[in-house]
């Protein structure tokens, strides 16, 4: 028998899901990595592991927890995009009963609520100050966001200048304000309840789409404005999703699709165990 996976995505940001609902799995720096690389694996943004909340912390009760890895192995806080992903999976599945119900992350417990769309509750985004991002030699001012992980959302004036950016390498960040790294969006409004946006993530490099970077997004659009509550579409390269944000907390709507199941060959799993 080898190794039971999933894989799907979430506006085309695109996730490994591993079921290990007895927690014996050993995912190693090397394995996700592996698995994440296009050719080497079977490519992804980050890996999803499925395990009981329990095993993480003795006093997390019954919820499940989402062990969420970015493609370079790294550890993440949160990835809303893959939080919808692992919620589908849960309801699909049976082992939540109800269509409403929480699970845990590395940010908090998240309350979810799946229909056709699955919606997040995405826990309160705070804006904690402005730094600059610099991509293909011109700096950019920006918001800096936290969402569980942090963000820096930075609004360009001209919105021709989203699609010909260069976001193959990691734009410059100030160190001293991102010690742990940081995901980039950069964002066009297009009105006051619609934005545009592309997104270099930390970890990963530019991706489709990037859930907790649209609420991010949307967060800092507002308090451009001098405002802390609203809501709006944001339209990625990969799709579309609905966010909502106040003073209180903040919503992430959108869809979950699993393109392919398969087992890992148990040979090829062992060999990347360092």
């Amino acid at each position: 028998m080898g190794i039971p996976f999933l894989k799907g995505h979430g506006t085309e940001n695109d996730f490994v899901l591993l079921p290990d609902l007895d927690a014996t799995l050993d995912l190693t720096e090397a394995r996700v990595r592996t698995l994440c690389d296009r050719r080497a694996g079977l490519g992804a943004d980050g890996v999803l592991r499925v395990v009981p909340a329990k095993a993480i912390d003795d006093s997390a009760g019954d919820l499940w927890f989402m062990d969420y890895r970015n493609a370079d192995g790294s550890i993440a806080e949160m990835c809303g995009n893959g939080t919808r992903l692992f919620a589908r999976y849960l309801v699909d599945t049976g082992l939540v009963a109800e269509p409403e119900f929480t699970i845990g992350t590395r940010a908090g417990t998240r309350a979810i609520t799946v229909a056709d769309d699955v919606t997040v509750e995405m826990g309160r985004a705070r804006v904690t100050g402005t730094s600059l991002a610099t991509v293909g030699g011109a700096s950019v001012a920006g918001v800096a966001v936290n969402v569980g992980n942090p963000h820096l959302v930075c609004v360009l004036e001209d919105p021709d200048k989203l699609a010909s950016l260069d976001l193959s390498v990691q734009p410059v960040f100030d160190p001293e304000v991102f010690p742990n790294g940081v995901n980039i969006e950069f964002v066009v409004i297009e009105a006051p309840d619609r934005l545009r946006m592309r997104v270099h993530e930390r970890g990963v490099g530019e991706t489709r789409s990037c859930g907790t970077g649209t609420v991010a997004a949307v967060t800092g659009v507002l308090f451009t404005r001098g405002e802390h509550r609203g809501a709006a579409t944001v339209d990625v390269p990969g799709g579309r999703v609905r966010v909502t944000v106040d003073p209180e907390g903040s919503t992430l709507a959108g869809p979950a699709v699993f393109t392919a199941r398969g087992e890992l060959d148990q040979a090829w799993w062992d060999g990347l165990a360092e």
